[in-house]
């Protein structure tokens, strides 16, 4: 009877560890959720306030930038218009690049989410 109380008792030894092991595994998976689910609320957070400003700050430098060339041109209409084709040539550059882009925010994503 030695014997199998011995299996007996290691297999219930296995079977508390096993029971652990899941339990910590559920932890460390929520707090890593949590952790992602937090760094990207935070990141998109900051990116709101940070890119709201500086819209309005794009905003106000070209319709200052418009209005100061069309002083110096004598056409406010051409210098809004000179303005409006220098933001989409801006706009195209960034249409060109945009795979380069995808690949720089997948490769940081990456990082941040399989770390």
């Amino acid at each position: 009877m030695g014997v199998f109380d011995a299996i007996n008792e290691t297999s219930n030894k296995a079977i508390d560890t096993g029971e652990s092991y899941i339990k910590t595994s559920q932890k460390y998976y929520k707090l890593k959720a949590f952790q992602q689910l937090a760094r990207a609320f935070s990141f998109l957070s900051k990116l709101a306030i940070i890119g709201g400003l500086l819209f309005l700050g794009l905003i106000f430098l070209t319709v200052s930038g418009a209005i100061w060339l069309g002083q110096l041109i004598g056409s406010t209409a051409l210098a809004c218009l000179l303005m409006a084709a220098a933001l989409f040539v801006v706009t195209g550059i960034g249409y060109l690049a945009r795979k380069q882009i995808d690949k720089n925010i997948i490769k940081k994503m990456s990082k941040e989410f399989f770390d």
